[in-house]
């Protein structure tokens, strides 16, 4: 009698749900939020993965990480062999595990996602990327012999971390030089500690150095040593300077005392330390009543930053609908939990102040919503009439960011486009000057961390062809 063929396990289409502090406890505190897998919650989560031939989630991926394969060693129990497969396309795991958009990208084209819940893949990289930090002992990757090449990158943001690490994997010496006292660029100043520790980002770059990358702080490229300069020292360049010019919206009242750009709020708090004063002597206006203006990731840890630093009242202002909001869900969730009030499709219109020239209010309109704009989103009408004042001592304006022109305008042979972005090629990263190369953030605008990742990634592979053929 022949062998009867086995029938395909029914799909489980319900998530394994990741335990958290519960709001009423985490919103006075920098603790992270999520509190990780447990080994068995991991291989649970690992064993719902249906390994697809074609690998959509892989497509979704700007690093293009074998998502199959680490998962598929995690449902198995082999997490050596999991960070292993992990770590050979993504050198920063845990933090991408944390920070990046996997439900717009590589969990939107999970299978599973038709039916039910997809794949909770940020969640597994997490897991495994901790559990390596934890229990397995983080192990310095095979580096190729010593090439005799030096690489400069400048910006130790997440597009030059992952140049860092590729080209130091290809055998060739890397310094990267930062501009702040501490690395990691915006994963540092930008990133609260309740949604990234630093001790995650501190051992990721700890890797780094063992790995052989010299890291030299303090260091501004540009008045301090020019691109030429290290034209004359390195054999290639990279910038990763990303996008530090904070946007405000050009209204009445934004020079008051108590008006913050999310740069500086989120810089005073994560790489100051302000939420520790009087321990650290760094200064921040903590108001009673603070609004935020945006409705991205940033505007999310600004808000939540404020509740932390004992505001009592919080509120988002956007001026589009909850639909168009471009923070992750998980973000914008945590932040409704957390009590925060969404003020949707409102706009300010001016801040208002005392006779002191602090902030005492702020004046919205009402919006609507009409056709859609060239980002597909649908364009916001004021209603007039609509106008209405609230209560404040801070503002906080998460409006996006810009290029700092303090490197491009000293080298004025580098190309950049009205915008002052950085042009490079998108596939290489090639910029107007031989042996110099661009990407992140200065080159595409305000972006996510893996984007950036993938910009170093494909920057790192254009560097070591030059390299491996001059």
């Amino acid at each position: 009698m022949s062998e009867q063929p086995k029938r395909p396990r029914k799909p489980v289409l319900k998530m394994v749900p990741m335990p958290e502090q519960p709001p009423e406890v985490r919103r006075r505190n920098y603790r992270e939020v999520p509190l990780g897998y447990s080994p068995e919650q991991a291989m649970e989560e690992a064993s719902r993965c249906l390994q697809c031939k074609n690998r959509p989630c892989v497509s979704g991926c700007p690093v293009g990480i074998n998502i199959p394969g680490f998962i598929k060693a995690i449902a198995d129990g082999d997490f050596r062999k999991a960070i292993t497969v992990l770590k050979h396309d993504n050198t920063l795991p845990a933090v991408c595990g944390r920070v990046c958009p996997q439900s717009e990208q590589c969990q939107a084209r999970c299978v599973l996602g038709k039916k039910g819940d997809p794949v909770a893949i940020g969640n597994l990289e997490r897991f495994i990327a901790d559990w390596e930090r934890r229990e397995g002992g983080m192990e310095v990757p095979e580096l190729a012999p010593p090439t005799g090449k030096k690489v400069a990158v400048v910006g130790s943001g997440p597009a030059g971390l992952t140049v860092a690490a590729d080209c130091v994997r290809n055998g060739h010496a890397v310094t990267v030089f930062e501009a702040l006292h501490q690395l990691g660029g915006v994963l540092r100043y930008g990133i609260p500690e309740f949604r990234m520790p630093k001790e995650i980002l501190d051992a990721e770059v700890g890797m780094l150095e063992k790995m052989g990358v010299e890291f030299r702080t303090d260091a501004v490229i540009g008045p301090m040593l020019s691109v030429k300069d290290l034209l004359g020292q390195f054999d290639a360049v990279y910038l990763g300077l990303g996008a530090g010019l904070p946007y405000f919206m050009g209204i009445p009242g934004e020079n008051l005392a108590g008006v913050y750009s999310a740069n500086e709020y989120l810089t005073r708090s994560n790489l100051m330390k302000a939420y520790l004063f009087p321990q650290y002597d760094t200064p921040i206006i903590r108001g009673r009543r603070v609004a935020v203006i945006g409705g991205g990731n940033v505007a999310m840890d600004s808000a939540r930053t404020a509740l932390r630093l004992g505001a009592e009242d919080v509120y988002v202002v956007y001026r589009r609908s909850r639909k168009e909001m471009p923070a992750r869900d998980e973000e914008i969730e945590h932040a409704y939990q957390e009590g925060i009030d969404f003020h949707l499709l409102r706009e300010p219109t001016r801040i208002l102040g005392d006779d002191h020239g602090n902030v005492v209010g702020m004046e919205v309109i009402k919006m609507r919503l009409g056709e859609p704009d060239s980002s597909g989103r649908h364009r916001p009408i004021p209603i007039p009439g609509t106008e209405y004042a609230i209560e404040l001592d801070v503002v906080v304006s998460a409006l996006g960011n810009g290029a700092n022109s303090l490197l491009t305008k000293l080298t004025p042979e580098l190309e950049t486009n009205r915008r002052g972005n950085i042009i490079a090629d998108p596939e290489t990263a090639a910029t107007s000057i031989k042996r110099v190369y661009a990407g992140g953030d200065i080159v595409r605008g305000a972006a996510t961390v893996i984007l950036a990742m993938g910009d170093g990634r494909r920057a790192a592979r254009a560097i070591h062809e030059y390299l491996t053929n001059s």
